[in-house]
């Protein structure tokens, strides 16, 4: 048995199982779209089964990504869970087969209530297909199951069906990092979102001055356990000088170290940010000019010291 040829067999009729979507699509999308885009409460998905765990996934992904959501379990729903339910919501409920008993047995009590109703299947003539405002067909040429039992091919494309709508819905809703943030503030990205650069910045800075000497800045650094020192003049930052600024300055010149100066050393005009700006946004500057640190200022003041390795350990 080819194991790895059998592999390769499942992932192309799940790719051609997931490209054959596109051609699905019809103005049902937009319609189940703006109902969602458009509802006051929340947006509930039901299914039963290998359809409920992707159901389940589908409203993880949503309410994760702007959309107010959650899971209904139909079995659950037919013994009070409806009344989880308002009629400012909008349900989803999917059923590979469309026929699904648990299922189907729920929508009376949503369609009384007039809660709109997006329906979800493989089945295009299928009892659960005719009931809804709209209908997302999410059929399959083939499962990938060699039975063509188990749920394969039908899952991945109800579950790349549910992606699509959530990705238009962040369109729509003009959902940005800051946004995901809020809704992850767990997670490292989260948390490097919501970090502004005051909260990372080194306050007690490694300072000297232009004509300081080779070895008092050594001294300054070394001190410091930055592996840099900040060149101030009259309070106004003029540069900075790192371990790298002096071996380079070592190593380009015949001068005895003993007579090298913090002028003669330090790159000038070094990059700044202001305390108030998201630890994303240095980051970002110190990738884009390969740098270590940025120096911070505070209302145009020198405040401390941000260095790449600070938002890495976020």
């Amino acid at each position: 048995m080819d194991k790895i040829k059998i592999a390769k067999e499942v992932m192309q009729i799940e790719a051609d199982s997931i490209i054959n979507l596109q051609n699905l699509l019809d103005e049902n999308f937009n319609k189940a779209i703006d109902l969602i885009l458009h509802a006051k409460g929340r947006c509930v998905i039901t299914g039963m089964g290998k359809s409920g765990h992707i159901a389940a996934k589908i409203a993880a992904t949503l309410a994760s990504t702007g959309t107010p959501s959650f899971f209904m379990h139909p079995g659950e729903a037919l013994h009070g869970d409806l009344g989880m339910l308002t009629t400012d919501d909008v349900v989803i409920a999917i059923s590979n087969s469309g026929e699904t008993e648990e299922v189907l047995k729920i929508i009376p009590a949503i369609k009384k209530r007039k809660i709109p109703l997006i329906t979800m299947s493989g089945n295009a003539r299928s009892t659960l297909a005719k009931q809804g405002i709209c209908f997302l067909n999410i059929s399959v040429e083939q499962e990938a199951c060699p039975l063509q039992l188990a749920p394969t091919s039908s899952t991945t494309a109800t579950l790349v069906m549910g992606d699509a709508i959530a990705v238009v819905l962040m369109r729509a809703r003009n959902f940005k990092p800051d946004d995901f943030a809020l809704f992850h503030p767990g997670g490292s990205l989260g948390r490097k979102l919501l970090t502004k650069v005051k909260d990372l910045m080194v306050k007690k800075l490694p300072i000297v001055h232009l004509d300081t000497n080779f070895n008092e800045l050594v001294d300054v650094m070394t001190s410091g356990k930055l592996g840099l020192c900040i060149v101030v003049e009259n309070d106004e930052l003029v540069g900075i000088i790192t371990d790298g600024d002096l071996r380079r300055s070592l190593k380009a010149s015949e001068k005895p170290r003993f007579d090298f100066k913090a002028k003669e050393i330090m790159s000038k005009n070094p990059k700044t940010i202001d305390a108030e700006a998201m630890a994303t946004e240095a980051e970002e500057l110190m990738l884009r000019h390969k740098i270590k640190e940025i120096v911070v200022k505070d209302q145009g003041k020198i405040a401390g010291i941000i260095q790449l390795y600070d938002i890495g350990r976020i």
